[in-house]
Formats: structure tokens, sequence, C-alpha cells
């Protein structure tokens, strides 16, 4: 099986403009970007959709989730706020198939979202 473009990108096979990065996760901007701010945050692994993530996975979910915080205040965004979105399949909109968040700031958000 190929790798994603994402397992691409932790290889260094792909160029990214990454700002965050730990022996966990990856936080790099998104090439197409919805907001001022749009950071991708994703595991190492390889987890496909939350449906894929086991027991073993908590740990690495809750450090995506608590890592965000800190992404976003090193982007200037904890005080006008952002939003994080996780597409779980594709009529959700999710076009890679490894897990990922998106910290969307920089302006005002509207809701619903879509």
């Amino acid at each position: 099986m190929s790798k994603s473009i994402f397992e691409r990108i932790i290889a260094r096979e792909i160029p990214a403009d990454i700002i965050y990065e730990d022996e966990h996760i990856v936080g790099f901007m998104d090439i197409k970007p919805v907001a001022p701010t749009h950071v991708l945050i994703i595991p190492r692994k390889p987890i496909a959709r939350l449906e894929d993530a086991t027991a073993a996975d908590h740990a690495l979910l809750g450090h995506l989730l608590t890592k965000a915080p800190a992404i976003a205040a090193q982007l200037g965004l904890s005080e006008s706020g952002y939003r994080l979105v996780i597409n779980n399949g594709r009529d959700a909109g999710q076009e890679v198939p490894h897990l990922h968040i998106h910290l969307i700031g920089g302006r005002k958000l509207a809701w619903p979202p879509g």
C-alpha cells in the first residue's frame, strides 16, 4: 500500500511549512487554507479515521487535542479564538485517509460551518 500525502510529509518526502513537531505529532500549514491561519495537526502514527483508533491510541488522541492550544498560542490565536475540526469520512469532507485536526483562525468564523 502506498503512503498517504501526510505520511510523505512526515518522512520529508514532500515539503511542508512545518510549524510544530514532536515525537508523536506534526503540525503544518494547509496548502488550501480556508482562513488566514489554517494548520493541520496529524499523528505520526497513521490512523485512517476515528473508527480505526484503538484503546492503545488513547494517549495519542489526547496529545493531539492538548497540543492544539499551544500551537494556537504560538500563532497568536489564543486571544481572538480558533476552531478545531476533525472531518471523519467522505461525507464530512475528509480527503486524506489519515486522522487530522484542522486548526482554523485569524478571522471571525461563521456557524454553522456548512
